[in-house]
């Protein structure tokens, strides 16, 4: 931890990465609980649909995840889902593909100090200049698996506010599954999707563009910051 998590606001768009297309608005509200930071991800799609995150972590001397809850419905998505796991290992998922039976799984299983669900931007924020990180990422279908995280930056690129011009590093955050489970997602096509993000400089980095698919063969979507409106 290089740079302490504390109360944050934002407000952000989604849109479709290729066409452009405003698809939902998001929120981003973190919060102190004692020594633990709670942070809220919601996007409502024009559509009906939502996805609303939750992840609770600690952050001295290193950030870790306590509690992380994940609700993901509606037609946006290609199914519907509730995922709950703690640092105990505990864990219940329902999935649902549209139009046909749930499944369920639930137990515990080991969770490494560094999972990073609902982490990565801060992970990168925190890394010193031009290194590259390391981390895991739990996934559920619907029982657990663990995938390898790198987190790897590629250069910067100029954004503007303004007449102001400054520079975003961009990384890139590769998922990836290990040994011969790997080799078979390989083959089925099933990999873990590759995601973007580009973060604002210090003195206080800050995620400022997000752009690739929230969930395996989803399409590539674009989050930008914005600001909440006056009028409907």
């Amino acid at each position: 931890m290089r740079f302490p998590e504390g109360p944050a606001h934002g407000f952000f768009t989604l849109s479709d990465a290729k066409t452009k297309r405003k698809l939902a608005h998001g929120e981003l509200v973190q919060w102190l609980e004692k020594r633990v930071i709670a942070s809220r991800l919601s996007i409502r799609f024009d559509d009906g649909s939502l996805y609303d995150e939750t992840v609770r972590f600690t952050q001295r001397p290193s950030f870790r995840i306590t509690s992380y809850e994940l609700t993901q419905k509606g037609p946006a998505f290609d199914e519907d889902q509730r995922v709950t796991f703690d640092a105990s290992g505990r864990y219940d998922v329902r999935q649902r593909k549209h139009g046909a039976e749930e499944k369920r799984a639930s137990g515990t299983t080991e969770i490494p100090d560094d999972v990073a669900n609902g982490l990565t931007s801060v992970l990168a924020k925190n890394l010193p200049e031009g290194a590259s990180g390391a981390a895991h990422l739990l996934t559920f279908r619907p029982e657990p698996l663990l995938l390898d995280l790198t987190i790897t930056p590629q250069g910067r690129e100029p954004y503007w506010v303004g007449g102001a011009r400054s520079l975003a590093t961009r990384f890139v955050i590769e998922p990836d599954v290990p040994g011969v489970k790997g080799v078979l997602a390989t083959i089925v096509g099933k990999e873990p999707p590759t995601v973007r993000m580009w973060i604002a400089p210090e003195p206080a980095p800050v995620l400022v563009r997000f752009e690739g698919a929230l969930y395996v063969d989803g399409p590539e979507w674009r989050m930008d910051l914005s600001a909440p409106r006056w009028t409907k």
